[in-house]
């Protein structure tokens, strides 16, 4: 490998200036972690929760999930036609039984959500509305004042965590590092607070377990449907403390997010397939659809299809975007069904009702994260993964629209069936001996920048080789300690893995699109881990299950 600055151990930052003690600390707000701690508050009322999140509690990705929540629920449709479409998706990537768990107890969850005060559309007869997205043969996508699903379901949550006066929230709140036993398991989680009271600085909370639901990475990229926030932290935080993490190559660009202009940064307005499921479709600068032959579902295939094809057609007509046609929708519906997407295009000069969007793929989801078993745990004992954050098996090389909610409803269900039975005893923090470190806020644009060229939509060798020699030598500035710094230094973790990942999957499959490997290779099915080893991330290749057990994984 080649000879690079490490990647630090843990952060630097200040002793802590105060202590407090949680049974469970559940890091993240929005469906993934008040799921969580609301069924651990149920599963056991005794336990001490503290739901700490990095921004105020509705400031996550789930708010921003328009389209909705894929579940079983309509007439026709069954979790094994679900099951179907998300392996599909997944382009022979999923763990079977992480789908199968998925897809079964899914339902049961929506239904639940709806208990919870969880207001879904409804047709005049008071039917479920349910529509259509990508991937998807049948209409099981459930939504909220027509595309605001996530803020929805966040309100319905969010009610239900301030009425139980057990579970504490900590907001503004960034996790910093683990605090590891003798053990190698968890004993705590330092803290960085912005005055919550008597809580202000970095502090540590002692705690049996940790449950990771901080969301995704989407700030790793130049330009990214994900807020601010996601800047991949949860998944630094474990990579530190010795978690695997599993197939980061897997990132989901979104195929149509309106397109702001070349040098626009940050986060970008979605553009939500749902449209799409309602009838609008793609077509390039003159007017052709090109999405017909692509795929049998045309505009509605799977987004891995849509988002290569959009990439294919503006490199061959060399223009920075394609268009989104709703025009014909008209303006009734478009008021009533997506009157979300319908306020930003106007705020950002485009009227869907009389023009075309224009649109490009962005950074949207990460299908890789934590690796987890199929009851959230870790490699780290007491360290348990659920939604953006962990990679529980269930997306594949492609996540399948609107499944994310729903993964993170599930899984945190089934975190909560289990944790409380297995709670590690209180143990004190070991001295810790990783080496420490930090990256100047200062060097983010730089980092995004190459990212996004290098390991984007499209990778090639010598562009991942580029990229990770930048990183590998980054300089890391004078950096202040300060929040910026740290989420700095976690998005170079972070990219790091992910880039090493891409270069070892030497195939084309799902999200994951290598010009010089075009080809799907089935010989080369299976995961690729990350791991930190004495400050530098290494990577295997774990074989599939269905191959031969013997063979050695393909390390880097």
């Amino acid at each position: 490998m080649t000879d690079h600055r490490p990647v630090p151990g843990r952060l630097r930052a200040p002793a802590p200036g105060w202590t407090t003690r949680a049974d469970v600390v559940v890091v993240g707000s929005g469906i993934a972690g008040l799921t969580a701690a609301l069924r651990i508050h149920a599963a056991d009322p005794s336990l001490h929760l503290l739901v700490v999140t990095k921004d105020v509690l509705a400031a996550g990705s789930t708010q921003w999930a328009q389209g909705g929540i894929a579940a079983a629920l309509g007439p026709g449709d069954t979790p094994e036609q679900h099951e179907h479409d998300t392996l599909v998706a997944g382009a022979g990537a999923c763990d079977v039984d992480a789908v199968r768990a998925l897809v079964t107890e899914g339902p049961d969850a929506v239904r639940e959500l709806i208990a919870l005060g969880t207001q879904f559309d409804h047709h005049p007869d008071g039917e479920l509305s349910l529509t259509r997205e990508g991937g998807h043969h049948r209409d099981r996508i459930a939504h909220a004042g027509g595309d605001a699903t996530g803020a929805e379901i966040q309100r319905a949550l969010i009610a239900a965590v301030e009425q139980s006066p057990l579970i504490e929230v900590v907001q503004h709140a960034l996790a910093v590092d683990l605090l590891l036993a003798d053990d190698g398991g968890v004993a705590g989680v330092t803290l960085h607070v912005l005055g919550e009271g008597q809580r202000d600085g970095v502090g540590a909370v002692h705690c049996r377990a940790v449950v990771l639901a901080s969301g995704g990475l989407g700030q790793v990229f130049s330009q990214s449907t994900n807020p601010s926030v996601s800047t991949g932290d949860g998944m630094a935080v474990a990579l530190r403390a010795g978690a695997r993490l599993r197939d980061l190559e897997f990132v989901q660009f979104h195929p149509t997010v309106m397109w702001l202009g070349p040098d626009s940064q940050g986060q970008q307005p979605l553009i939500s397939e749902a449209v799409r499921g309602e009838g609008a479709f793609l077509v390039d600068d003159d007017g052709r659809r090109f999405m017909q032959g692509e795929h049998p579902l045309a505009d509605l295939a799977p987004r891995d299809v849509v988002a290569k094809a959009i990439t294919r057609r503006m490199l061959e007509t060399d223009r920075p975007h394609m268009w989104l046609d709703a025009r014909h929708l008209g303006p009734e519906f478009w008021g009533r069904r997506f009157p979300t997407i319908l306020r930003v295009c106007r705020e950002h000069g485009v009227d869907p009702v009389t023009e075309l969007i224009p649109v490009a793929p962005a950074q949207h989801y990460a299908s890789g994260g934590v690796a987890t078993d199929l009851w959230g745990r870790t490699s780290v004992p007491g360290l348990y993964a659920t939604g953006e954050v962990a990679c529980s098996g269930v997306h594949g090389a492609n996540r399948l629209a609107s499944n994310s909610l729903l993964e993170g409803l599930v899984f945190s269900r089934r975190i909560a069936d289990v944790l409380p039975g297995e709670l590690r005893p209180w143990a004190e923090p070991a001295a810790d001996d990783r080496v420490e470190g930090l990256v100047s806020g200062d060097r983010r644009r730089g980092l995004q920048e190459v990212m996004t060229t290098r390991v984007g939509v499209l990778r090639h060798a010598d562009g991942l080789a580029e990229a990770l020699d930048f990183l590998h030598r980054l300089d890391p500035g004078d950096p202040v300690v300060e929040p910026a710094a740290w989420e700095t230094t976690n998005l170079l973790a972070i990219s790091t893995a992910l880039a090493q990942a891409a270069e070892l999957r030497t195939e084309t499959r799902g999200s994951h699109w290598r010009e010089d490997f075009p080809d799907r290779d089935d010989t080369r099915a299976g995961h690729v881990d990350s791991w930190l080893d004495e400050g530098a991330v290494r990577v295997e290749w774990i074989p599939a299950p269905s191959t031969d057990p013997s063979t050695e994984g393909v390390r880097a």
